[in-house]
């Protein structure tokens, strides 16, 4: 087994800045896990933890049943992928690949066996000969994949892997590396700022901000049902809209008023925010041009700053009130930068947040 366990796991360095706050985490076996937030905001540092690169402060961090806090990283059964490959400029590909396995002292025909297995796999057998000078930045990546998959390890640490390629190559390794923890059946957990990275490849996805968990669950779960406005407004391209409403009673159920217009929302929860100021979120696809989306009278009106033609979408982007939003309506759009539009809100799909503690109301 090697599943991941965070126990009260804090990291402070020897200037007194604490970057990991009581982390509690635990990452099944076999499972893909994202680590997923902005920059400085721990994930980073979580990973080197796992691999022994930064030392725990307090807590205990297990890989399976066995504590490892003070265990070096060449005695935990890891493998880490960096972001700049750190592959050896003047050796081969091979050898690149062979490095640990000749450390470790294999039999040479074993080293062989498990370095061109690796390779059929990444599509490297033709470049085995080639120095990564010579290579492109996907296949440098696969070599770096292909290094730490011929150890054959336990669990498998990737570092913003993708993050110096060009668009079209991540998304293709992006597939690749998916595939390749299908195949393998191997702990993956892989730390990006990337959250459609995210989306797309973890079973499940740590957000962290600022050293703390702000939700670990299924994309679908984070993407319907985010906790709080961090989580939010984090996933989800275009973000989540936000707009403050005055939540008021309107006979049997209640509304939510905006400067200019109200919408009828009849969700029991806000019964103890009458009167008071909310966060309403809406996600740019819920907000509708199409004349059926109309019937419940839940709309909104506002001049469009800009219109992108995406292909078979268009984004608009809409001054409404004080806030700044993004509606995403398919293509061709009637409507262009200077056109007034009217937007109906699909109210069954809206958010609501506390505005004092951020946290959600209901989904």
């Amino acid at each position: 087994m090697a599943g991941i366990s965070f126990k009260n796991v804090e990291k402070t360095y020897e200037n007194g800045v604490t970057v990991i706050k009581d982390l509690n985490l635990d990452i099944n076996d076999k499972e893909f896990v994202v680590l997923v937030g902005p920059s400085g905001c721990g994930k980073s540092t979580t990973l080197r933890m796992i691999a022994g690169l930064e030392s725990v402060t307090a807590g205990e961090l297990y890989i399976g049943d066995r504590l490892i806090n003070a265990v070096p990283p060449k005695d935990r059964d890891i493998a880490m992928v960096f972001q700049n490959y750190a592959l050896y400029p003047h050796m081969s590909v091979y050898k690149n690949m062979a490095f640990a396995l000749t450390l470790l002292k294999e039999k040479k025909d074993v080293i062989d066996e498990k370095v061109h297995e690796a390779a059929k796999i990444l599509g490297l057998e033709e470049y085995l000969d080639r120095k990564p000078k010579a290579l492109s930045g996907g296949q440098r990546q696969r070599v770096a994949l292909g290094r730490a998959m011929v150890r054959n390890p336990s669990v498998f640490l990737l570092d913003e892997p993708l993050s110096n390629l060009d668009a079209k190559l991540r998304t293709e390794m992006r597939s690749q590396i998916s595939k390749l923890h299908q195949r393998l059946g191997t702990t993956f957990v892989y730390v990006t700022h990337d959250q459609v990275e995210a989306m797309t490849m973890g079973d499940r996805i740590c957000v962290m901000n600022a050293g703390v968990i702000q939700q670990f669950d299924t994309p679908q779960v984070l993407y319907d049902q985010p906790k709080n406005l961090f989580v939010a407004g984090f996933i989800g391209s275009p973000q989540m809209n936000f707009i403050d409403a005055v939540v008021e009673k309107e006979g049997d159920g209640y509304a939510l008023k905006f400067d200019q217009t109200t919408i009828s929302v009849n969700r029991s929860e806000l019964a103890d925010y009458v009167g008071k100021t909310v966060v309403v979120g809406v996600r740019p696809e819920d907000l509708h041009m199409e004349k059926e989306y109309f019937k419940g009278g839940n709309t909104i009106k506002t001049l469009v700053d800009l219109d992108e033609m995406m292909g078979s979408e268009t984004l608009l982007y809409l001054a409404y009130e004080d806030a700044k939003i993004i509606a995403k309506v398919p293509s061709p759009c009637p409507v262009h930068t200077g056109d007034e539009v009217e937007l109906a809100i699909n109210t069954d799909r809206i958010h609501v947040f506390d505005k004092e503690t951020e946290e959600a109301i209901f989904n």
